[in-house]
C-alpha cells in the first residue's frame, strides 16, 4: 500500500519541482517499487481538495487483469486533469493506492483495493486500503448485519471501510485528530488480526493506522512538503531520496493523521492513555526472512545472518572435504542469505579459528536461475509435468559426477512442491553423490492467518513429515493432543529426515539431506518474537482458533482455508472479546485451553 499527502497547494509543487502532478509521480514510484507486494490486482484513488457541489471529489482507478499495476499506472499518467483556474483551491491532494495479494475473497476487480463508503457529507465519505487479513470477517460481518446495516458485499476490505465510516458518522460534530483515531480504533476493537491500513475522507482527513502488534509492515515519512505512508521503508527513501533514518517505523496501535490543513499527528491507542497493558509487539518474522524486499539495510543485514548461522550444520550435513562441496543458492530471494553464509565460511578461513584452515578454497557459483518467460499452462498434464521440470536454467559443468556434494540454499520450504517436482529433478541432472537443501527459516509447522498465505496444515510438508512419523494413529493423536506436544516427540534430526524423504522424487540418485534454521538462531538473527507458524505461540485468540480449524478442516479432508470460516469456541465473538480486554489476568489460560 501507498499513501501520499501533500501539505501545501498545488501551485507550490509546480514551481518547486517542475511538475503539476507531483502525488501522482510518487504514488505511481512508491506502488512500482513495491510490486512484490502483489500482482493479483492494484487500485489508486485521488481525492481533491476543496471539492465543489457537482463535481466528484475523487478519482478511482483498479484492475484485475494479468497486468494489474501497468494498467493502474497507465491510467494515472492518462488521467485528464483540468488545470484550475486557482491551484492554491483546487488541486489533487491525497494519493492512496494498493497492490493485492489474495488471501482473501476471488481475483475480481471487486476484490481490490481501494474500497469506498459513499456518504452525502464528505466528512463521512471514506477511501480505504491495507495490508491486511483478519481471523474473524465472517464474524464481524454478522455482527455489523445484526445491528440493521446491509452491507453489499462480503469482502473484508469493503467490511473495515464500512466499519470505520459507522464510526465515523457516529461522531458528534466534525472530526479532529483525537475523534478520527478514536473512531478507528472502536470501529477495529472486535477485529482479531493483522493490519496496516490507510485512508481518507471526502473532506480531506488522511490516517494510517496499525495493529497493536505490529505484525504487518508500515513505514511513514514527513516534511514540509509532504507525508508518506507504505509497506516497505527503500520504497519510500526511494521515491523522495532520502536517508534511512528520516523513514520512521509506524507504531503499533497508533494513528498516524493528516489534517485538511496538512497538520500531522500521532495519536497513542486508548490503551495507553488508560493505563492499560500494551500488547507486545511481534512482528512478522516471515517478512523479514522472504516477503519485504532485501535493500531494506536491516532486512540485508538480518538476512546474512540468517545464512551465516546455517553454516555448522551445512558442514555436519555435507559431510565431505571442503574441496568437494559446491555452494550455491535458489530462488533468488535466498541470494542475501547466500551472500551472509559465503562471507562466514571465508572468514572462518581467513582467520585460522576454525578446523577449515588450511584446506582447498571452497567453490560456489549461481547453479539455477528460473527462466521468467517460461510457461507451463499447456494441455496435456504429462507435457506440463516435462515442462514444469524445465522452468529453471542449469548450470552445467560447475559440479563434479559422482564426486560433489552440491549446498543448495533456500529462503524457506512451505509445501514443498516445487523442490519435489522442479528443482531437485533439475539438481540430480548435475550427477552429485548428495544434495543439502538448507533453509534459512526454520520448518513451517503451524498455520498462518495474519497475511502469509498458508493456513491449510496439510500442504505444510513439515506437518505431513509429523504424519508420517505418528504412523498409524496421527488421527487420534491429532485429535487429542496440542501439536507442540507430537512435535516434541520427535528429534529436529528425525523430522528433518522425513521431510528430506518426503521431497525426494522417485527416481532421484543423489542423496538428498535437509537442514533447517533452528528457532533460536532465527530469533538472535532478526530480533523479533513474530515466529508463530514456526512455533505455534500466536498473538492473537483467533490465531489459536484458526489452528484448530486447520486442524479439523485436515481430518476432515477439508482443503479450505482455515481463516475463511473461523469456528465459534464456546464463546461468541464479542463475549470472548470482551473477556481479552477486561480480564488479562485470566486471558493466559483460556489461550492454553484454546490450544489444548
Amino acid at each position: 500500500m501507498a499513501l501520499v499527502v501533500l501539505r501545501k497547494n498545488g501551485g507550490c509543487y509546480r514551481a518547486k519541482y517542475g511538475t503539476a502532478d507531483f502525488g501522482g509521480t510518487k504514488l505511481s514510484l512508491l506502488l512500482e517499487k513495491q510490486h512484490n507486494r502483489g500482482q493479483d490486482g492494484a487500485g489508486a484513488a485521488i481525492v481533491e481538495a476543496n471539492p465543489e457541489p457537482g463535481e466528484e471529489p475523487y478519482q478511482m482507478f483498479k484492475s484485475a487483469s494479468s497486468t494489474p499495476l501497468a494498467d493502474v499506472l497507465e491510467l494515472l499518467t492518462k488521467r485528464t486533469l483540468v488545470q484550475p483556474v486557482s491551484p492554491e483551491k483546487k488541486f489533487d491532494r491525497i494519493f492512496l493506492g494498493h497492490l493485492r495479494y489474495a488471501t482473501f475473497g476471488k481475483n475480481e476487480i471487486s476484490f481490490c483495493h481501494p474500497f469506498v463508503h459513499e456518504a452525502g457529507d464528505l466528512a463521512h465519505t471514506v477511501l480505504l486500503a491495507g495490508n491486511f487479513n483478519l481471523t474473524n470477517a465472517h464474524e464481524l460481518f454478522d455482527d455489523y448485519s445484526r445491528r440493521g446495516a446491509f452491507p453489499t458485499s462480503k469482502a473484508d476490505g469493503y467490511l473495515i471501510c464500512e466499519m470505520i465510516a459507522r464510526e465515523l458518522e457516529g461522531l458528534s460534530g466534525r472530526a479532529d485528530s483525537n475523534s478520527l483515531a478514536k473512531a478507528l480504533s472502536t470501529a477495529l476493537a472486535n477485529a482479531d488480526g493483522a493490519w496496516t491500513l490507510c485512508g481518507a475522507t471526502g473532506d480531506g482527513w488522511a490516517f494510517a493506522t496499525r495493529d497493536a502488534h505490529g505484525i504487518r509492515p508500515g513505514y511513514y515519512y514527513f516534511d514540509d512538503d509532504v507525508v508518506v505512508v507504505a509497506s516497505e521503508r527503500p520504497a519510500i527513501q526511494a521515491a523522495f531520496d532520502v536517508p534511512p533514518e528520516a523513514v520512521k517505523e509506524l507504531p503499533c496501535g497508533q494513528t498516524l493523521v493528516v489534517s485538511p490543513e496538512g497538520e500531522v499527528s500521532l495519536v497513542a491507542p486508548s490503551a495507553a492513555e488508560n493505563g492499560e497493558p500494551i500488547p507486545l509487539k511481534r512482528p512478522c518474522c516471515f517478512e523479514r526472512i522472504y516477503f519485504s524486499r532485501a535493500n531494506d539495510a536491516d532486512i540485508h543485514r538480518e538476512r546474512k545472518a540468517l545464512g551465516a548461522a546455517l553454516l555448522p550444520q551445512i558442514l555436519k550435513a555435507a559431510d565431505a572435504p571442503l574441496g568437494d562441496i559446491f555452494f550455491s543458492y535458489i530462488p533468488n530471494s535466498a541470494r542475501i542469505a547466500f551472500h551472509g553464509l559465503l562471507e562466514r565460511l571465508f572468514t572462518d578461513i581467513l582467520s585460522g579459528s576454525s578446523s577449515l584452515h588450511g584446506k582447498e578454497l571452497p567453490r560456489f557459483g549461481e547453479i539455477a536461475v528460473k527462466d521468467a518467460k517460461f510457461r507451463t499452462f499447456i494441455a496435456d498434464a504429462s507435457a506440463r509435468r516435462e515442462f514444469y521440470k524445465h522452468v529453471y536454467d542449469v548450470t552445467y559443468g560447475l559440479v563434479r559426477p559422482g564426486k560433489d556434494t552440491l549446498v543448495v540454499l533456500d529462503d524457506s520450504i512451505v509445501r514443498g512442491n516445487t523442490m519435489k517436482n522442479a528443482i531437485l529433478p533439475m539438481l540430480d541432472r548435475l550427477g552429485p553423490r548428495r544434495i543439502v537443501i538448507a533453509s534459512s527459516a526454520p520448518p513451517i509447522r503451524y498455520p498462518d492467518c495474519y497475511g502469509i498465505d498458508m493456513s491449510t496444515l496439510g500442504e505444510l510438508v513439515a506437518f505431513k513429515a509429523l504424519v508420517n512419523l505418528l504412523g498409524d494413529g496421527a488421527a487420534e493423536a491429532l485429535r487429542s493432543t496440542p501439536l507442540p506436544e507430537l512435535y516434541a516427540q520427535f528429534g529436529e534430526d528425525e523430522h528433518c529426515a522425513e521431510i528430506a524423504r518426503l521431497l525426494t522424487p522417485s527416481g532421484m540418485k543423489a542423496e538428498v539431506v535437509v537442514v533447517y534454521q533452528t528457532v533460536e538462531n532465527m530469533r538472535k538473527c532478526l530480533g523479533v518474537s513474530g515466529d508463530w507458524y514456526f512455533t505455534g505461540d500466536y498473538p492473537t485468540p483467533g490465531g489459536y482458533k484458526v489452528l484448530h480449524k486447520a486442524l479439523l478442516n485436515y481430518l476432515n479432508k477439508n482443503s479450505d482455508r482455515s481463516y475463511c470460516v473461523c469456528m465459534a469456541i464456546g464463546l461468541r465473538f464479542g463475549l470472548w472479546s470482551f473477556f481479552v480486554k477486561r480480564f488479562a489476568p485470566i486471558c493466559a489460560r483460556i489461550t492454553q485451553n484454546v490450544k489444548n
